[in-house]
């Protein structure tokens, strides 16, 4: 695709350890996905407006207590 094979990957991966150490790895790939999961969700337009959520929540506290 990009022309990158296995070992170009090991290079980068062992270039973005040693900079960033093994103590940030989970924390950067974890705020990674949550950016990637935020431009999923805005680009499909599943976007929540700050006034939707309220009502939800109590709709759904209304259907448990029945």
């Amino acid at each position: 695709m990009f022309g990158i094979g296995m070992p170009e990957l090991l290079v980068i991966l062992v270039i973005i350890l040693i900079i960033f150490g093994a103590g940030k790895l989970p924390e950067i790939g974890a705020g990674l996905g949550k950016g990637i999961k935020n431009f999923k969700k805005a680009t499909s337009g599943d976007e929540v407006q700050a006034g939707d959520e309220k009502p939800k929540i109590e709709k759904k506290e209304k259907e448990r207590e029945d």
